[in-house]
């Protein structure tokens, strides 16, 4: 422990009024006036609270004192969002319990942060979600699952430091009990080196020996560490985008002055993904939050230009019809996999989808904005030493069928749905993962935000080569380390039999609702087909749009009516590759309307999101947490079956589509 830690005597007290987030909207608004309520009356606990309820995305255009006004303004309890605007300050709320993998979804330290400027101390939860719990370590936020802490603290007992910091790694107490990250930076991270991946006759995984060719050794962590060691490593690549900046810029700026001396510039990538279309974004027009939006992205600029840092910025629709094809962008983790991440390297960004490059063999990792801020100093990235799920996925995949409806059912079953996958690595494997392209496997790895894992990986093969050779112009070498060892230890094996595997939905509310489509019982009319994401934005998602719609346009088939169609690249990439297969003509007679790269309404910043409560929508984004996508109901489906539910005017699949007009 660090020479200032606190002694172990050292305590603190908490105000007894204790918010529960219940399922029940009359024990949440209870507590929230500080009605003495017992933990064992507010059970139901609410399960899944997601980063979208604690702060939802309009408020991430706030990157200062103002959040804690915000914090659980979107919490539902049945279909009441019982908290409002300034309630948790003005009632003095310093503790907060919940349920099950608390904190899940983005990456965004803008929920912790939220919490602890509205007066939060300390969040008690049966399990939280990695990057969360993360988060509220580096700002000093103190995090438990420890519910015996519940009946003390209303009791009026000074709980000591040690209880609250109990069963977390040394690494996660040091840093707590120094005041955050950035503070335990200053004292314990001024010297740091990269040390040669050791002699390890043991069997590894490949997420275990990228992690040691990047290992760090500090004065408080191993160089090699072993699962659950709290560890940094140093990344080949580091990323952030507009949502983030402008708040790690002002950490940086109080904490350090200026100028900043960032370390390895050349490693650090800028984009402007999410907001090119927040002119069009019903929630943040009603608002009146686009001109924030245009002072974060501002923020964003400068702080680019300072520092000469590489940027990639999307366009605007006007700005794309006067592009000379020069402009090259899209979404930034989509963009690794694209122009930079190689098998092998450690890729972090400031997104919970970064794990999208875990397709090309490398660990690719979501970090919140402290993290990210920390490594723009010292180098370093935080890192809890994960255990790896196996995921074998064996069989033919069945026409029709692709990796979004595997993710989909994975999501499903009651091992993942119990929080089994929380903070650990999938490493997929299988045969049905080596008949996969990298743009399939890319679903796979990027949705393991929503598995609750660290990242996912696939271990690099011929596959692999090709997409470098010919997406990249890059003659790539396997090295024959570049493998899992027979005989790595895995924390469990899950067998998936892709034949088995039908096109797949997820009712609203969570990915984990998934079910396969045909046991959906009744119609479901659709207002909004939405294909876009980074999950679905990529070439292989755009031949599945473009089967189905190819084929209903030779029918002579349209969107139905009352139905908008939003087909959205994920990159430039993507949009000039359409162009020159020719799809837009198919596309332009079913009445979509294409839209330029941009998280869009992934993150209810652009066409394609819902604009009123009674309105469905059918999505290939990755997430459906409500306020996700707008105020309606969100389905999520595979490509295809995003595609032919628009030409339906209902949930349905490719093949039922066929049947209906055959």
């Amino acid at each position: 422990m660090p020479a200032t830690s606190p002694a172990s005597t050292a305590s603190l007290s908490f105000a007894p009024a204790i918010l529960f987030l219940s399922k029940s909207a009359d024990i949440v608004a209870r507590s929230l006036k500080g009605a003495p309520v017992r933990l064992d009356e507010a059970f139901p606990l609410r399960d899944d609270v997601s980063t979208d309820e604690i702060t939802p995305l309009t408020i991430l255009t706030h990157y200062d004192e103002k959040l804690g006004r915000y914090p659980y303004t979107g919490f539902r309890a049945g279909d009441a969002t019982p908290i409002a605007i300034d309630a948790v300050h003005a009632h003095g709320i310093e503790v907060v319990v919940a349920g099950k993998r608390y904190g899940k979804g983005s990456s965004r330290e803008h929920s912790p942060a939220a919490e602890k400027l509205a007066g939060v101390r300390l969040v008690i939860a049966e399990s939280f979600e990695r990057i969360y719990r993360q988060n509220a370590d580096n700002i000093g936020l103190f995090t438990s699952t420890d519910f015996g802490l519940v009946e003390r603290i209303q009791r009026g007992e000074a709980i000591p430091l040690h209880d609250l910091v109990a069963g977390r790694d040394v690494l996660a107490a040091s840093i707590l009990e120094s005041g955050g990250l950035l503070r335990f930076g200053q004292l314990f991270m001024r010297d740091i080196t990269v040390e040669p991946d050791a002699v390890d006759a043991r069997p590894r995984t490949l997420f275990e020996k990228i992690v040691a060719r990047h290992a760090l050794a500090t004065e408080l962590t191993a160089a090699h560490p072993a699962a659950g060691d709290g560890a940094f490593v140093k990344a080949d690549w580091r990323f952030i985008h507009e949502y983030y900046t402008g708040m790690a810029a002002h950490m940086l700026h109080a904490t350090f002055g200026r100028p900043l001396a960032l370390r390895d510039v050349a490693s650090i990538i800028v984009f402007e993904d999410h907001t090119s279309y927040v002119e069009e974004s019903p929630a943040h027009v009603r608002g009146g939050l686009v001109p924030n939006v245009h002072r974060m992205v501002e923020a964003q600029r400068e702080f680019a230009s300072t520092y000469a840092l590489r940027t990639h910025r999307t366009l605007s629709e006007a700005e794309a019809g006067s592009d000379d094809g020069s402009n090259i962008a899209g979404i930034s983790h989509a963009m690794m996999a694209e122009r930079y991440a190689l098998p092998g390297q450690l890729v972090v960004g400031t997104d919970s989808h970064t794990p999208h490059s875990g397709a090309l063999g490398c660990v690719a990792f979501g970090v919140g904005t402290t993290d990210m801020a920390n490594a723009f100093v010292t180098g370093a990235v935080r890192l809890t030493m994960p255990e790896s799920l196996r995921i074998v996925l064996d069989g033919r995949v069945a026409d029709g069928v692709t990796a979004k409806d595997i993710v989909l059912h994975l999501l499903a079953l009651p091992f993942i749905r119990g929080g089994g996958g929380v903070g650990k690595v999938f490493e997929f494997a299988g045969a049905a993962v080596a008949g996969l392209g990298t743009d399939e496997r890319a679903t796979l790895t990027n949705m393991t935000a929503e598995l609750g894992g660290l990242t996912g990986i696939v271990a690099p093969d011929g596959e692999t080569v090709r997409f470098l050779r010919e997406r990249r112009g890059i003659d790539f070498e396997l090295e024959p380390w570049m493998h899992s060892d027979e005989g790595a230890a895995y924390a469990e094996t899950v067998r998936i039999d892709c034949a088995d595997v039908q096109p797949m939905v997820a009712r609203p509310g969570d990915p984990g609702n998934g079910l396969p489509l045909s046991e959906v019982c009744e119609p479901v009319r659709i207002d909004i087909a939405y294909g876009g994401s980074c999950t679905a934005g990529k070439r292989e998602d755009f031949d599945h749009y473009h089967a189905v719609l190819r084929w209903a346009a030779d029918r002579g088939l349209k969107v139905a009516p009352n139905v908008q169609l939003f087909l959205q690249f994920g990159t430039t990439a993507v949009r000039d590759y359409c162009i020159a297969a020719g799809y837009m003509a198919a596309f332009e007679m079913v009445g979509a309307r294409m839209l330029q790269p941009s998280c869009g309404a992934c993150g209810n910043c652009g066409p394609g999101g819902s604009t009123a409560q009674d309105q469905i929508t059918v999505s290939a984004i990755n997430r459906n947490f409500p306020g996700r996508g707008g105020p309606g109901r969100v389905w999520l489906a595979s490509p295809p079956t995003v595609a032919a539910s628009a030409i339906a005017g209902e949930l349905l699949s490719f093949d039922a589509l066929q049947q209906r007009h055959a």
